[in-house]
This record gives structure tokens, C-alpha cells and sequence, in this order.
């Protein structure tokens, strides 16, 4: 049977597909979805969740002309598959192949590149007021969650929006979720909405009464014309009103009539800017999605790089760690921003309810919320991504750090982190911390030494960065008892006369594998675990480029103002002037989607990269090959 799939290749290829095939497409899209994100990994619950909601909106709007803009670009898998890319989507986050957010580069129908959240509000309406200067009328459509507009940013573009009164639409997706449950005052305020118990029981009691009243069920049934206006009577809906929106809602996400329905009545509102709000369920046709939609929200999919293994991640490492530290310290408190699950959380959530703090997606509160509790004696950890933290950066210089202030940041997915790609690549850290006054940047060479670092880092008394990579550890011994790192200490691991490689993090175990293949070539390399990128080992620097004249440094994370330049910066103001420096990293540019082992060995930031890199410098006679 020919699948209505294979018919869309645009979006008015929508537009005269009766319900019936409407439905057929839906239940298609969501197979395609499972089958393709099964393999390649992905986000699936939040894609499953927005099926119709993707089809009304390009049957009502007239995609690209009309300005859909996806918030947090991820659910946008659906929006892909009937926008041109469908006979690529099985490339999915592959490596050359079609990204997991939006991307302008990509298609014209992505209007704006998303893979952070809570921004869709403010660039639509920098769309909507280009085109009322432009004097143009098109529409200007911002699809956000109710997980992405916990952020400040969200409400900070709703803020401009109604005091400009531009004409925007704003469809909030709301399923009760981010990656976890929503968090927070505004989830509070959007339950009451979905779930007013003065709404559902009243109509339950007054159907009750009805049906003991002579011509009480006919007289029921008549009564449901007035249900809308009981909803509106009872629903808090004074938020968007004061915000200068109109407001239509809840509409249920899975019911393509009413979603139409309301989409025309918004598409039609001329005076101002209105409020779509949207009720779906996440994971919606896949029961395993629906009843575990924090687990499906993403997933690693069976091509290689989500098969499970025994050895613990880093970031199970990380949550242990914190439990212990956590039980023989009351002042350890830990803050994250709508990511518990993602950094192993939950056994710490679970033991301490009250120490764990989710602040939705607000990763500037995330900061200067723990920079308030640092004020008062306790020991906040800031548990995050490295792509995420960037967006506190002012709120780590200016209330953390320039404060002086003993805040630990926990930096997961530091470095490569694979097929989420350009906007997930944890690889700006080192740089854009180390840059920064009175704050310690390390990052441990396995799993075992990030215990140590942990522990250091909260009973330092100090601002403290510790990265550590995603996925499983080294599979190393782990010590039953903790112990103090020297601050700004690094560590000879093996000596050689020929090369010194100085690596750091994740490149530690790759250099040592580097040094065994180099021996058996006749050059020896001493292998240095900076282990600190602030403050760097001036004394250990210093000491290897008077004795050995070849130094190759190793990071996970961009060249420019990296663990490099610092070392390359150490050695120029020691006067040393006869020994040739190479660095090894990443490029000037933000790096594509693809596996991190593929993307690593590209970039050569393994073994094979390495070996390459010293072969270039050492002259060729002393090398036995």
C-alpha cells in the first residue's frame, strides 16, 4: 500500500488531504519518526507530541512565505518530513546528513536556526517588526513549550511584543515538559489551566443533577454550547492579557479540527498579537514514549553509539560523587537547569529532595541563584551542560566571580558531543572561562580523578570549573576514599626525551595510547595530565621546554584561547625561544553533526591524530620507522 507519506513533498501538498488521509499521514509520520529515531538516536517523545500540531500549522499557514519559527528546534522532525527533506530524513544526524534542529542553512522553510530554548518569541518578533517596516503582511508564527518559556528570554520578548502590538502568534506547546517535568510558577499556573478543578467539577456535578431532571439530558447537551465561556470564566488566563496578548485555548494538540480551528481564528486576529495555547501529550502514539517521556525525550539510537555498556558515564560518576559529598556535608547544595535526569540527578533527589534544585530552563538564574546561596555559607554545585552554560556567562563573571564568591560548575558534555552537533558541542569552555579572574578551570583525565576534582572544587572555598566529557568513563579503578588535586598542579604520567605531550581531559587516555605507538617507532614522549587549564603548571611547563624541544598540547575544545595558547603564552614569557610548539584541537568554527569517535578522529584528536602531529615535528632520523 502506497503511504500518503511518499505524496508530501511541500507543504501544500497538504492542503486538500481529507481527514481521513490526514489521520493515515499522522500514524505514517509517527512510524517514520520511530523507525529513523530507533536507529540514529534523536529526540522522539517531544516529535511524537507535535504530529498534528505540524500538519494544521502548514495547512493554515502558507509555509515559507508565512514565518514558522520552532522553539526549541528539535521538535521539528515532523515539520522536516513534509518540507522537502523527506527522502534525507533517514540521514538524520548523521554526518552529512540532515541536522536534529532547525537549520536556515538547510531549507528555506527553517526560518530560524534553534538549538537552545526560549528564544523563538524574541526572533519572530524581530521578524514581525521587519515586516511591518517592510510593508509587507505576512504571518509570524513562534512555537514554544511550556518547558522553553520558563526562560527569561521568552518572557522578556513576550514584554516587547505587547508593548509594540505587533501582529504575532505565539503556539504554546504545552505538555507539561521539558527534557523533565516543568518546574516552577508558570507550570503551577498552566495546570490550573489544563486542570481547573472548579471547571471539572462543576460539570460533573451539574451533569449529575441534570440527569434526575425531566428532559435534563437534552437540556445537557444544549448546554454545551455555553462551555467555552464556563472555561473562560474559570480559566487564568490574566498573564497573557497583561502581557498584551489575546488568548485562545486550551485546544486540544491531537485533534487536527480544533487545532485548525483556532489556528485560523489566530491567523485571522488583526489588532494585535495573540496567545495559541496547546494541549498535547509527549510521546503521542507510542506507549512506550507516553508512559516514559523524560526517557524518550532523547535517545541514542542502535547504530553504535547507544549500545549500553557496563562502565559507568561520567555523568552517573558526577551524581554518586555529589550523594557522598552531600551526606557528610549539609551545605552542599546542588542547582540545575531542567536537566536532573540528563546529569544523573535522581539518586541525589532522591536521598536529599530539598538540596536539589530544578530551575527549569533559566541557566542565568541557575548561576546567580547559587552565587545567593554562596553568600550565605553553603556550597552550591551548578550542575550543566557546557553549551548551555554559555548562556550565563555574564552571571558567572559578574556575580560569581567577581564576587569572589565558591560556586562549583559541573560542566557535562564538555568537548565533542556528537549528532546534536553545532549548537550542542560543548567545545567554547576552556576558552571562555579561563578568560575570566578568580575562578579555577580543571578537567579530570577519567572518572576516577573527577571524584577527586569534585571534592577538591567544594572544599576549595573557591570559584571552580570541572569538565568532564560525555558518555561512559575509562572503565578505571575507582578509589573508596576521596583525596585533595593540588590546585594548578599537572602530573607526569610516562618520560621521554624526544616529545612532550601535554594533554588535558578527555585527551589524556588518546596521548598515552599516542606514546605506545610512538615507541614502537624509536620516540619516547613524556606524557603531562595538565589536568588544570587554570591556573596551568607554569613551574612543570616551564621546566619540560628546557629539557625537551618538541611539545605538542591536546584539547577537546577550540584553539583560540585554549589550554594551548596558555601554554604556548608560558613558555614565550619564560624567554624560551629554541623549542617548536604545536597544538592540537579544534578549529576556528562550529563543529557539524556526526559520531564523536568519527568527529574526534576527523579533527585529529586521537591516537592516529596525534602520532600524525609528532611525526611532522620530529625530524625524521630519529625515528626508527
Amino acid at each position: 500500500m502506497d503511504r500518503i507519506l511518499d505524496r508530501i513533498d511541500k507543504p501544500a501538498d497538504l492542503k486538500n488531504l481529507t481527514p481521513k488521509e490526514l489521520l493515515q499521514l499522522a500514524s505514517e509520520i509517527r512510524k517514520e519518526l520511530i523507525s529513523v529515531v530507533s536507529a540514529n538516536g534523536g529526540h522522539l517523545a517531544s516529535n511524537l507530541g507535535v504530529v498534528e500540531l505540524t500538519l494544521a500549522l502548514h495547512r493554515v499557514f502558507d509555509s515559507p512565505r508565512d514565518k514558522i519559527i520552532w522553539d526549541v528546534g528539535h521538535q521539528s522532525y515532523a515539520h522536516k518530513l513534509i518540507t522537502g527533506r523527506r527522502k534525507e530524513f533517514a540521514s538524520l544526524r548523521q554526518y552529512d546528513g540532515i541536522s536534529g534542529f532547525t537549520a536556515r542553512e538547510e531549507s528555506e522553510y527553517d526560518q530560524f536556526g534553534a538549538g537552545h530554548a526560549s528564544t523563538s518569541i524574541s526572533a519572530a518578533l524581530g521578524i514581525a517588526v521587519a515586516r511591518d517596516l517592510a510593508g509587507d503582511n505576512y504571518n509570524v508564527i513562534a512555537v514554544i513549550g511550556d518547558g522553553a518559556i520558563t526562560g527569561g528570554i521568552a518572557f522578556e520578548g513576550l514584554n516587547q511584543a505587547g508593548h509594540l502590538g505587533s501582529r504575532l502568534i505565539v503556539v504554546l506547546n504545552d505538555n507539561g515538559m521539558s527534557i523533565s517535568p516543568t518546574v516552577g510558577a508558570i507550570a503551577r499556573l498552566l495546570d490550573r489551566i489544563r486542570f481547573d478543578h472548579r471547571y471539572r467539577i462543576g460539570k460533573e456535578k451539574s451533569r449529575r443533577v441534570f440527569d434526575v431532571l425531566p428532559l435534563g439530558k437534552k437540556v445537557w447537551r444544549a448546554s454545551l454550547v455555553v462551555e467555552g465561556w464556563i472555561k473562560d470564566l474559570v480559566r487564568t488566563t490574566t498573564l497573557w492579557e497583561d502581557f498584551g496578548f489575546n488568548y485562545i485555548g486550551p485546544v486540544d494538540g491531537h485533534k487536527l479540527i480544533d487545532l485548525e480551528t483556532a489556528l485560523k481564528r489566530a491567523r485571522d486576529y488583526k489588532p494585535g498579537p495573540i496567545v495559541v495555547h496547546v494541549v498535547t501529550n509527549k510521546g503521542e502514539g507510542y506507549l512506550p514514549a507516553e508512559g516514559n517521556a523524560v526517557y524518550f525525550h532523547g535517545i541514542s539510537g542502535t547504530n553504535g553509539a547507544g549500545k549500553k555498556k557496563s562502565i559507568p558515564t561520567y555523568s552517573d560518576v558526577f551524581a554518586q560523587t555529589i550523594l557522598k559529598l552531600a551526606r557528610e556535608d549539609p551545605k552542599l547544595v546542588v542547582i540545575t537547569p531542567a536537566m536532573p535526569e540528563g546529569n544523573s540527578l535522581n539518586i541525589v533527589q532522591k536521598e536529599f529532595p530539598k538540596r536539589v534544585f530544578d530551575v527549569g530552563i533559566c541557566e542565568q538564574h541557575a548561576v546567580t541563584f547559587a552565587a545567593g546561596l554562596a553568600t550565605q555559607g553553603y556550597k552550591p554545585v551548578v550542575a550543566i551542560y557546557s553549551t548551555f552554560l554559555q548562556r550565563s556567562f555574564d552571571q558567572i563573571i559578574h556575580d560569581v566571580c567577581l564576587q569572589e564568591l565558591p560556586v562549583v560548575f559541573a560542566i557535562d558534555r564538555g568537548g565533542i558531543v556528537g549528532e546534536d552537533g553545532k549548537t550542542h558541542q560543548g567545545i567554547f569552555d576552556l576558552s571562555y572561562l579561563t578568560l575570566i579572574p578568580n575562578i579555577i578551570v580543571a578537567a579530570p583525565k577519567d572518572e576516577n580523578e573527577l571524584q577527586h576534582m569534585l571534592h577538591t572544587a567544594i572544599t576549595s572555598g573557591k570559584a571552580m570549573a570541572v569538565r568532564y566529557p560525555r558518555n561512559a568513563g575509562l572503565g578505571v579503578t575507582m578509589d573508596t576514599e576521596f583525596r585533595e588535586i593540588p590546585i594548578g598542579k599537572g602530573e607526569i604520567l610516562r618520560n621521554g626525551d624526544d616529545v612532550a605531550i601535554l594533554a588535558i581531559g578527555s585527551m589524556v587516555a588518546p596521548a598515552m595510547d599516542a606514546a605506545r605507538e610512538l615507541a614502537s617507532k624509536g620516540i619516547e614522549a613524556t606524557i603531562v595530565n595538565a589536568r588544570f587549564a587554570k591556573p596551568i603548571d607554569t613551574e612543570l611547563v616551564i621546566d619540560l621546554a628546557k629539557r625537551i624541544k618538541h611539545i605538542i598540547t591536546v584539547e577537546e575544545n577550540t584553539l583560540p584561547g585554549g589550554f594551548g595558547s596558555y601554554v604556548i603564552d608560558t613558555i614565550k614569557k619564560a624567554g624560551i625561544d629554541d623549542v617548536q610548539v604545536r597544538s592540537i584541537g579544534l578549529p576556528d568554527k562550529f563543529i557539524e553533526h556526526g559520531g564523536q569517535k568519527f568527529l574526534r578522529s576527523k579533527y585529529g584528536l586521537d591516537a592516529s591524530g596525534i602520532v600524525k602531529q609528532v611525526l611532522e615535528i620530529i625530524p625524521r632520523k630519529s625515528a626508527a620507522i
